[in-house]
Parts: C-alpha cells; sequence; structure tokens
C-alpha cells in the first residue's frame, strides 16, 4: 500500500514539474509605428504589379511574449529627426509605441533585426538592453562591402552603421550563421530572400500555430498571393522562391505576416491602440 502510495506522490509531482516547464511558446503583437496616406504604384514598387493597382504604407516593428520570461522585439523601427523628415504620415516613436502594452523599453532580452534598412534598425537607440541578433553576412555588408564604389546601399544609413558596430563592441550582438536556425527556444530565422545582402524572416511557436514574421521578405500580402518580387532587391527569383517556402512552412498561411501591409491592422484583433495580436 504505501508503495502505491509513493508512486502516486511521484506521478503527481512529475506531471507538476512537467506543467510547470516553460514550453518556449510566444504571444505575437504587430505594433503600427508609421502610417502614410500616400499611394504608390504597385508597378513601381513590384516586378510585375498591376500598374492599376495603387497600396499604401504602414510601418511595423513586433513583440514577442514568451512563457520562457523572454520579451523579444523583432525590428526597432526609425527614430523621428532632423535627418528622417515625415511628410503624409503618421508617427509614434517606438518605445512609445511599445508601451502601449505596458512593456518598458528596459524589459527587453532580446532583439532581431530582419535587416538592417532604416525603418527597422534605426531605432535601436532607444532599446539599451537585450542581444541583438543578425545575420552575419547581412552585419558585413552592411558595415564594409555597401560603402565601396558603386555598391547598393539602397535603404541603409551610415548613422544605423555607427550604432550596430557599437553594440558590438559593447557585446551586445550575437551574429547567426545561415538558413533554418532556431536562435532562441520557439524562434526559427530563415535567409534566401535577399531583400538586404542576407535578409531574415523567422518562424514563431506559439499556443496554436506557428506564425511566420516575414517582414520584408513579403512587403504586402498582394506579393505572397502572387508571388510577386519587391523591386528593392538583390535577386528577384530568389525573393519569389522564398515566398513560396514561407508558405510551404506554415499550416495556416493567413498567419504569414507581410511587413507593411496596412491590412495585417485590419485582419487581426486590436488590444491597444495602433497594437494588434496575432492569433
Amino acid at each position: 500500500m504505501r508503495s502505491i502510495i509513493v508512486t502516486i506522490a511521484a506521478f503527481f509531482l512529475f506531471f507538476e514539474t512537467a506543467c510547470s516547464q516553460p514550453q518556449n511558446v510566444y504571444d505575437v503583437y504587430a505594433i503600427e509605428y508609421s502610417s502614410s496616406v500616400a499611394k504608390v504604384s504597385a508597378a513601381d514598387i513590384t516586378f510585375g504589379g498591376n500598374p492599376d493597382d495603387s497600396v499604401s504604407f504602414t510601418y511595423y516593428f513586433w513583440f514577442l511574449k514568451g512563457d520562457n520570461g523572454k520579451k523579444i522585439l523583432v525590428d526597432v523601427g526609425f527614430i523621428l529627426n532632423n535627418t528622417n523628415p515625415l511628410s503624409g504620415q503618421t508617427y509614434i516613436r517606438p518605445d512609445s509605441a511599445l508601451q502601449r502594452l505596458n512593456v518598458d523599453p528596459g524589459e527587453i532580452t532580446d532583439i532581431i533585426i530582419t535587416h538592417p534598412h532604416g525603418d527597422h534598425i534605426n531605432g535601436l537607440p532607444l532599446f539599451k538592453t537585450g542581444t541583438i541578433w543578425m545575420q552575419r553576412n547581412d552585419y558585413v555588408y552592411f558595415v564594409s562591402d555597401a560603402w565601396q564604389k558603386d555598391a547598393d546601399n539602397r535603404g541603409l544609413s551610415k548613422g544605423d552603421v555607427i550604432n550596430i558596430v557599437q553594440a558590438n563592441l559593447d557585446g551586445r550582438v550575437q551574429f547567426v550563421d545561415g538558413d533554418s536556425i532556431e536562435i532562441i527556444p520557439g524562434i526559427r530565422v530563415f535567409i534566401g530572400s535577399k531583400h538586404t545582402w542576407e535578409s531574415q524572416h523567422l518562424l514563431v511557436d506559439t499556443k496554436d500555430e506557428k506564425v511566420m514574421l516575414a517582414s520584408d521578405d513579403s512587403w504586402f500580402y498582394f506579393n505572397l498571393e502572387k508571388e510577386l518580387s519587391i523591386s528593392l532587391v538583390f535577386d528577384p527569383e530568389a525573393y519569389i522562391y522564398q515566398l513560396k517556402r514561407m508558405k510551404r512552412l506554415v499550416s495556416n498561411k493567413d498567419l504569414i505576416i507581410p511587413g507593411h501591409d496596412p491590412l495585417v491592422m485590419k485582419r487581426f484583433p486590436k488590444v491597444a491602440e495602433g497594437v494588434v495580436k496575432i492569433r
């Protein structure tokens, strides 16, 4: 009898311990910090786009809250100042936008930079804590080759180079080397779209289904649906291939989240001003 009681007690202890362990799943939030009222022709920003179609840009970064204690930013937006003037756009500083979720910038444990265009990396000085994850090849091109004669440095800023190099000197940067790598439990990154030299997108485990944060590896939903490459890219065919692969990597294609589509704010439930939860 005593052995049965001990066995039952051990089982419940094991069950309670197992249940208390983190599953490394995340709540995923899209945070809008800027949007434009101006329309641009789909043909001007997409190879093969319909000239009769037009789109407007919304600017996002993303917040991931893990059951493992992680509080992660995916990109950091940009800081509006004299060198980043806006015309016809709404704007809230990214650290203030994050606080709409009652999260302080000092709580951030990790920052994943999908690519170093200004609207994704310029806000780095606002977030002084956390490990910064970036593809090594993207970093190397950004801080060196991009500034050589005749190099492609569209969307890049020398000021942002200084910020990321300083972060590296401070010991905050963790380089990622390659494709399909789990950088943090429950978060796997993928490369190959060539939006920048080695832009990355990420697959995030949630309690229900996996969410693919495409960032600029798909600007809009129509890029995904029509499998059309954007114009700001090193290799359009590589970009299209990755659009197709994203669809194979998720069970629910509605959970592939593009980087600049205003429809993101309409397709998911609002949880705060300018913030929706991806689910």
